[in-house]
């Protein structure tokens, strides 16, 4: 890893919560390992009415109070990178304030014309700030590179996705946009690629001949907290499964790419959207599982259903939990299943895929009330990074019983090498210009090309159930119906709260 060119780093929205708890920290972090530029100035800006210091002294509290390295030595002199301006960022004329602070930065500390615009503010800025941009040419890249980072929602549906891509190309390429999905920064969803075509092993069974289902589950064991206002406009399959779980299943299901150059990679990304088969309406009701959480109780403690949250209508539908079973019609996966499943207050917080292979044609063996267990790869993405293979092993002592063993690996077993944040890898590979981990723009109109027939269903259809389901258990069971084949279900890593204590595996 190399230090990325000189240029000035701009937050928008830096007095937000997302900058002191995670951009700021990912930057301070890259800034003790020497992987900032040797000039570089990062520049905070929002309404807020801060000096130099003052926004300085704030990172600073960040800084110790939501630390990504126990490194904190270099502290003070990370600060002496940090300025402020206050604008309002809606105000096309403020603009000429911050061209003039931005060339000032460069002048006084000798850095040239690049820069990165970071997006930390609401969606309804992701249009007017570039455009503000544009207008004074702090978009133009004669002197330099520019490049706009921008935080998911990338669109509230299909129509919003498509105004704010053509708002952007006005006045921005599609090679100065990254937008940032945390998801793809884990270095569990980049070991995917490598897992797969580093491996002899695998890759010859990574077909339809061999792989019975492919499972993708992001579970959350808190409920909205402080989200509900936000959460209402969104739910789990537009705050999940639109961006972060489909570009994981991106990752597993595509084709080996000609190189690892970060067009190659999208392009294959591109083709398995492209190859997802078209969810009928009537189909809609046997296919996508809709939940939200209500009361419970979890170990003696009282937990509110999500209508009861704040900031959440008190007859809200909006799901805290979806699963979604598709295809994918192409030549390696043509008809395998793919399920994916989000929701909150599940019994855990884990997010993995697992690779369920097909059982063998005579099973000889019994085994302890399973008559054919299928071979299991998880690919643990969070919390406790990691993969695992199930497979049978004899019972010892005599005759052939069979019992499912686990072979597993922690990243957490490499204990000489430290696993950057998802923001840290993400923020370093837009200095770096590497688009790889980014969601490209047809990407994201594929996604949104794709759920569309489902959420217009379960906004007009009101003979669709919304299922509720005990905070602290593993989402509707109507949803363990999703999943093909006798004795076949979910894999559930963790029981429910409801069961005396947690027990989870991996």
């Amino acid at each position: 890893m190399v230090r990325p060119e000189d240029h000035v780093f701009v937050i928008f929205g830096a007095s937000g919560d997302l900058t002191k708890r995670m951009i700021v920290p990912a930057l301070y972090s890259l800034f003790v390992q020497n992987l900032l530029p040797e000039k570089f100035a990062l520049l905070g800006v929002s309404r807020t009415e801060f000096s130099d210091d003052t926004f300085r002294q704030k990172m600073k509290e960040a800084l110790t109070e939501f630390k990504v390295t126990d490194d904190l030595s270099k502290i003070d002199e990370f600060l002496k990178t940090i300025f402020y301006l206050s604008i309002d960022p809606k105000n096309i004329v403020a603009y000429s304030s911050l061209e003039e602070k931005i060339n000032n930065l460069r002048t006084n500390n000798n850095i040239g014309g690049n820069a990165i615009y970071y997006l930390s503010t609401p969606p309804n800025l992701y249009s007017v700030i570039p455009r503000n941009l544009a207008s004074y040419g702090l978009n133009k890249q004669g002197n330099g590179w520019k490049r706009l980072i921008i935080e998911k929602p990338f669109g509230y549906d299909l129509e919003s996705a498509e105004k704010l891509k053509n708002d952007l190309m006005q006045s921005w390429t599609e090679e100065q946009l990254f937008r940032i999905d945390h998801y793809l920064g884990k270095e569990t969803v980049q070991n995917l690629l490598v897992t797969r075509f580093s491996n002899g092993i695998f890759e010859p069974l990574w077909n339809r001949n061999y792989i019975n289902h492919v499972e993708v589950t992001s579970s959350e064991s808190i409920g909205v907290e402080e989200r509900g206002g936000y959460y209402e406009s969104s739910g789990a399959m537009r705050d999940m499964i639109q961006n972060h779980l489909l570009q994981v299943v991106g990752l597993t299901a595509m084709e080996p790419p000609t190189s690892l150059e970060p067009s190659a990679i999208r392009n294959e990304i591109l083709k398995v959207f492209q190859a997802l088969r078209p969810i009928k309406p009537e189909e809609i009701k046997d296919v996508a599982i809709r939940g939200q959480y209500i009361a419970s109780k979890i170990k003696g403690e009282e937990i509110k259903g999500y209508r009861e949250e704040k900031g959440v209508n008190p007859e809200s539908i909006t799901e805290t939990y979806a699963a979604l079973k598709f295809y994918i019609d192409n030549w390696r996966w043509g008809g395998i299943p793919f399920y994916v499943r989000s929701g909150k207050r599940l019994p855990t917080r884990v997010s993995e895929v697992v690779i369920h292979f097909k059982k063998t044609p005579h099973f000889l063996f019994s085994t302890n009330g399973n008559t054919n267990a299928n071979n299991q790869l998880v690919l643990r993405i969070q919390p406790d990074e990691g993969v695992l293979l199930k497979f049978g092993m004899k019972i010892p002592g005599t005759g052939f019983d069979v019992q499912t063993v686990n072979m597993d690996f922690h990243y957490s077993d490499l204990t000489s090498v430290r696993i950057p944040t998802a923001y840290e890898r993400l923020i370093y590979d837009s200095m770096k210009g590497d688009s790889t981990l980014f969601a490209r723009t047809d990407e994201v109109m594929a996604a949104w090309k794709f759920l569309m027939p489902v959420l217009d269903a379960w906004k007009n259809d009101e003979s669709i159930p919304l299922y509720g389901y005990p905070a602290g258990t593993w989402g509707p069971e109507r949803a363990d119906e999703l999943i093909e084949g006798i004795n076949t279900t979910w894999r559930y890593p963790c029981k429910n709260l409801a069961d005396d204590g947690v027990y989870c595996e991996l």
